[in-house]
C-alpha cells in the first residue's frame, strides 16, 4: 500500500500547472504572510549565515522570493514534477527532490528553514520527527518559519485539502511541538484567511538557541 508521502507526491504531481498558476503571485494579495517572510529573511541574514531552504517548495515562487530578499536559498520538494517546474521557472536557483523527514543537508548548515504550509499533510504523530529534522540542519541562532492552518479546537483536525488530506492545528499545540524540538518561539501571527474552510492562517517564527 502507498504511504501518505507517496499519495501526497502523486497528488501534487498531477496538479503542477494548475497549482503553479494559482500560487505564483498569491503573496501579492497576502500582506501578512509576505511581511512575515520578509522578517524571516532579515533575521536569517542577521545570523551571518544566509543559506536557507524552502522545504516543500512547490513551483519555487517562495524560493525565488527568498533569493530576492538576499538569501542563498534553494528549494526541496517531495514531488518530482514540482521540482521540474521550479527548475524551468527559476533556472538560476537550485531545486532538488527530497522528503522533509530526510533532508539532504549537513548538520548545522543553514541559517534558515522556511516551511510554508508544507507540513500540513504530515499526520500529527509524525510531526515531532519532522521538526527534529528541520532543527538538525540549523546553525545555533538559526530560524524556522512555519505556516499552517490554525484551528480553535483542542486537537488537530484532519480535513480534505483540495490536493491531499491535511491537518489544521491549534496554534498553542503547534508552538509546544516547536518548543519540544528545542526551538524558542518568539513571534506568532494569526489572521483570518480568504478561505471557505474557515481556518485561521497561522505563522510561527522560532529560533534555535
Amino acid at each position: 500500500m502507498m504511504g501518505h508521502q507517496d499519495k501526497t507526491r502523486a497528488a501534487y504531481d498531477g496538479v503542477v500547472e494548475l497549482y503553479a498558476s494559482m500560487f505564483a503571485n498569491r503573496l501579492e494579495t497576502q500582506p501578512f504572510a509576505r511581511n512575515m517572510i520578509g522578517t524571516f529573511a532579515e533575521l536569517v541574514r542577521g545570523t551571518g549565515n544566509p543559506r536557507a531552504v524552502d522545504v516543500g517548495c512547490g513551483p519555487g515562487h517562495l524560493t525565488a522570493m527568498l533569493h530576492d530578499l538576499g538569501l542563498d536559498a534553494f528549494g526541496l520538494d517531495l514531488s518530482p514534477a514540482m521540482v521540474d517546474h521550479a527548475r524551468r521557472a527559476h533556472p538560476a536557483l537550485r531545486f532538488e527532490e527530497a522528503r522533509m523527514e530526510n533532508l539532504p543537508v549537513k548538520d548545522g548548515a543553514l541559517g534558515g528553514v522556511l516551511a510554508h504550509y508544507s507540513m500540513i499533510h504530515t499526520p500529527p504523530g509524525e510531526l515531532p520527527a519532522l521538526l527534529a529534522e528541520q532543527v538538525r540542519v540549523l546553525v545555533p541562532g538559526g530560524l524556522l518559519l512555519v505556516s499552517f492552518f490554525g484551528t480553535d479546537g483542542p486537537e488537530p483536525v484532519r480535513f480534505d485539502h483540495k490536493v491531499a488530506p491535511a491537518y489544521s492545528w491549534p496554534v498553542d499545540r503547534f508552538a509546544e511541538l516547536l518548543a519540544g524540538a528545542g526551538l524558542d518561539v518568539f513571534a506568532r501571527l494569526l489572521h483570518d484567511p480568504a478561505s471557505e474552510r474557515g481556518f485561521l492562517d497561522a505563522h510561527l517564527l522560532a529560533r534555535l538557541p
